[in-house]
């Protein structure tokens, strides 16, 4: 019997690439209308200001309930989370929350989080094994019982998540349509 051993670094590549995919089935189906459709009264959205830039919803300490995301507030949380880890991976200073502007609704954001995409694999792809081992400087705040391998398996999973939430309201909202 022949074994093979896949490298962490490895299979956290293959992990994204599959998550992504799965997601990317849903970024093509999405139409600018998606983005900011409502499904509750209660949603948090993003939102043009007087500016005319785009803003988020948001609340220090979570509401309860939890407003349901529209898909528009989602493609920013994604973008916020990842921008910020992204910064911690490539050794910058992290932006803030306030600083990582949605770029609304459509094509515009669905580029932005290819970009994003783009700009991880880059990252997961320089990562060695020693890289990995290192403390995670994001989300834990340097705690050492989590690495950097912990927080690549983070943006992993919590890119499967929010795939899901974009997926499941793209799919609600088509439904109700009919």
């Amino acid at each position: 019997m022949t074994t093979s051993t896949t490298s962490r670094c490895a299979l956290l590549c293959w992990q994204f690439d599959l998550t992504w995919s799965l997601f990317e089935y849903h970024l093509e189906r999405l139409d600018a209308g998606d983005f900011l459709w409502e499904p509750a009264a209660h949603c948090w959205t993003v939102r043009r200001g007087a500016d005319g830039a785009w803003v988020p919803d948001w609340a220090e300490t979570e509401p309860d309930p939890v407003p349901v995301p529209t898909i528009g507030w989602l493609s920013w949380h994604i973008g916020w989370w990842w921008s910020v880890t992204i910064d911690h991976a490539e050794g910058r200073r992290p932006r803030e929350r306030t600083e990582v502007s949605p770029p609304g609704d459509g094509k515009a954001a669905i580029e932005w989080l290819r970009g994003l995409r783009t700009a991880w694999t880059a990252v997961l792809e320089r990562f060695t094994e020693e890289d990995l081992d290192a403390i995670a400087p994001f989300p834990w705040g340097r705690d050492p019982e989590h690495t950097v391998a912990h927080m690549a398996a983070w943006v992993n999973a919590e890119l499967m998540k929010n795939a899901t939430e974009i997926g499941q309201l793209r799919l609600l909202r088509a439904a109700s349509a009919t």
